[in-house]
């Protein structure tokens, strides 16, 4: 393992535990150049699991592409780091108990549930992608909506 702090990659096991399901070990970690202690998470890589897009294409399962939209959503936005990493690694679990498949909808739907409750802003910023606003007034449209909720 790479150190995240200064790229060092020897470093010692400190902890070692299985999650409640079996699907991953957490190891905490203590760089041996720098003391930074850090978590991995290790995950047999057996399941491929697919993602069915919205015009029928299927493709590969991929966290880093959620995680990407997810950062995209909530920059700039007071939102720690260690929020957005759940909900990935919620998505993730969500995922793998999918049978094979699993429509970009589902996932979609989960990120905005959780962004919705999580910051307003970042909610809108990735609704704006997902529904695929052509114009100004579905845009406004789905705001509108959002504050009649509120109220």
């Amino acid at each position: 393992m790479k150190c995240p702090e200064c790229g060092n990659i020897e470093d010692k096991v400190i902890e070692t535990r299985e999650s409640r399901d079996n699907h991953y070990i957490r190891r905490r970690r203590e760089c041996l150049k720098c003391g930074k202690r850090f978590t991995t998470y290790e995950k047999p890589e057996d399941t491929h699991l697919m993602v069915v897009k919205k015009d029928g294409r299927r493709e590969e399962f991929d966290i880093d592409k959620v995680k990407k939209g997810l950062y995209r959503a909530v920059e700039k936005r007071p939102i720690p780091v260690k929020q957005i990493e759940q909900i990935a690694f919620q998505i993730e679990e969500m995922v793998a108990s999918a049978d094979k498949e699993i429509a970009t909808k589902a996932i979609g739907e989960y990120i905005m549930d959780k962004l919705k409750t999580l910051d307003k802003v970042a909610y809108v910023r990735f609704a704006s992608v997902y529904f695929d606003f052509k114009s100004l007034e579905e845009f406004l449209n789905e705001l509108h909506s959002l504050l009649k909720k509120e109220e």
